[in-house]
């Protein structure tokens, strides 16, 4: 076998940085709006094995440079390695695997030093519009996504129909319909079928055939650097399904809340409107808060009770999360 070059491998350590704010899910990016930079991307760096002991280590010392936020819960999501995806055409540089991680804070008091930075948090639903559900099923839905993807599906069919017909069921389990629910954990499924049918920049500007082929781009939410905005969709997906099994949804409130707030938050995150009565009905049988004996005017109308939550409740059952059942037609 005829010696061939290798090429070098770089790996990346990429974060997702969440917080709530004014019931509005949010995500640290620099570049973008207000910084001087055309594109926006998540905070991000090489791993360097001499100055970073840990990859854990390394990922906290690339935000705190980039952004000057000290980060807390901060868990690995998946390692990124397709080719292409971070790479311009024609680059012979180093390939990048990026290990994403998905961070949870609450908003700093000093943004100023944010933006200092370079850096500033953003609206996660401007990236992906069609994952809010909480006033109903959006628009861009049927307006946008929904019409190119079906024509793409029915597009296979002329030369192999087996493939359309698997283009369609895809679809159907992705974007619901057919009798399919719509499921608000598939949004790197989600994202990943738009890509694949060249309907987000990023497919256009990595070079994808079915992008190319199109001569109109759809504007479907704000694109990102390299692959951050895939990283940023497995983020979501992995926060709405830890949501039901650890109460991770606490380290993204402040030490004492009203329920109303609690549930704001979750409705946040998840993307869909809740049942008032029924989701207090499951925080209370969780057991996951304990009142505070203090009240709060900040929701307006009659003040309302305060609450915090109980740590002990990780030692007394092994998945003690909120257990919101079903999914939105």
């Amino acid at each position: 076998m005829a010696d061939s070059a290798l090429t070098p491998i770089e790996i990346g350590l990429t974060a997702a940085i969440v917080a709530v704010e004014a019931d509005e899910p949010i995500i640290l990016v620099t570049g973008g709006s207000g910084t001087g930079a055309t594109i926006p991307g998540l905070p991000f760096g090489p791993f360097d094995p001499i100055a970073h002991r840990t990859l854990d280590i390394g990922l906290r010392g690339w935000v705190k440079a980039q952004t000057a936020l000290t980060v807390g819960y901060v868990e690995q999501l998946y390692t990124f390695g397709d080719r292409g995806r971070h790479a311009r055409p024609d680059d012979a540089g180093p390939h990048m695997v990026s290990v994403g991680y998905l961070a949870l804070t609450r908003v700093p008091k000093n943004v100023a030093a944010l933006r200092a930075a370079g850096a500033g948090f953003e609206p996660w639903y401007r990236f992906f519009p069609w994952e809010d559900w909480r006033d109903g099923r959006p628009a861009i839905l049927n307006d946008a996504i929904l019409p190119p993807l079906e024509q793409w599906a029915r597009a296979a069919g002329r030369d192999d129909p087996a493939r359309a017909g698997g283009r369609r069921a895809r679809l159907r389990l992705c974007f619901g319909g057919g009798g399919s629910p719509w499921d608000e954990e598939k949004v790197l499924d989600r994202y990943e079928l738009l890509y694949d049918a060249g309907l987000v920049e990023e497919a256009h500007r990595d070079g994808r055939e079915a992008a190319l082929a199109r001569s109109k781009m759809p504007v479907l939410g704000v694109p990102m650097r390299y692959d951050h905005r895939r990283i940023l969709a497995t983020a979501i997906a992995r926060l709405r399904a830890k949501l039901k099994y650890r109460p991770v949804v606490f380290e993204l409130m402040a030490p004492e809340f009203s329920l109303t707030e609690l549930q704001r938050t979750v409705e946040a995150i998840s993307g869909r409107h809740l049942h008032k009565q029924n989701f207090r009905r499951l925080v209370e049988t969780g057991a996951l808060v304990e009142p505070t004996g203090e009240t709060t005017a900040a929701t307006g109308g009659r003040p309302a009770a305060l609450f915090r939550f109980r740590h002990e409740v990780m030692q007394e059952r092994p998945a003690p999360g909120l257990r919101l059942g079903g999914r939105t037609s």
